[in-house]
């Protein structure tokens, strides 16, 4: 396999987690940084879609980031982030990405950015997007991760988008009654994998 190339911006949720996969299973790529106000020629080229992360390898393109994370972990696997024999455990993973990536989502955007939409005040949304962080934190009852008692797609998948709620108003999140999603948020921002793949 020829070396990869990754069009990424840092500070993207659905680049994090393509980085965060391609990482863990040792994938040779090149990162290139994006700017989101002059996005690289060679870059729109290969996707039209105008949105990172764009992987090129092999004269493939892939451009979505779930697809990034599936085609890495195909590749190389050694801590079963896909939970080869766990039918029940991919069931609720792909269940939990969908609730993030069509759902979860669209509350972060208006929690985020209130002002641009006035219907309703930003509390409104926080408390939509509420709906997600109280079933996380019923899942961390039982286990440390959410699907597994190890780390797993899942996991990589939502970390980035429940990280970006929590920063919206960090007193408000410091003092939420998600003491276990709390835990489980901080454990992986401070590893080695989300510590590396957020380097400048």
């Amino acid at each position: 396999m020829s070396r990869a190339t990754l069009y990424s911006f840092r500070r993207c949720p659905y680049a994090m987690r393509a980085r965060m996969a391609l990482r863990y299973s040792a994938i040779d790529v090149a990162i290139v940084e994006v700017s989101l106000k002059a996005k690289p020629a060679e870059m729109l080229a290969l996707s039209s879609k105008g949105t990172v992360p764009v992987l090129q390898v092999d004269g493939r393109v892939i451009d979505e980031s779930l697809e990034i994370m599936h085609w890495a972990l195909a590749l190389h696997d050694p801590q079963d982030w896909k939970l080869r024999d766990d039918a029940q455990g991919q069931a609720l993973t792909a269940a939990l990405i969908e609730e993030n990536d069509q759902v979860f989502k669209l509350h972060l955007n208006r929690y985020k950015y209130p002002e641009r939409h006035p219907e309703h005040p930003a509390a409104h949304y926080r408390s939509e997007g509420e709906v997600f962080l109280r079933k996380l934190e019923g899942l961390l009852e039982t286990r440390p991760f959410l699907v597994a008692g190890h780390l797993s797609l899942a996991d990589v998948a939502l970390l980035p988008f429940v990280r970006q709620f929590a920063h919206v108003d960090r007193d408000w999140y410091s003092l939420a009654p998600y003491p276990r999603l709390q835990k489980w948020v901080q454990g992986l921002l401070d590893s080695e994998l989300f510590v590396a793949i957020m380097a400048k």
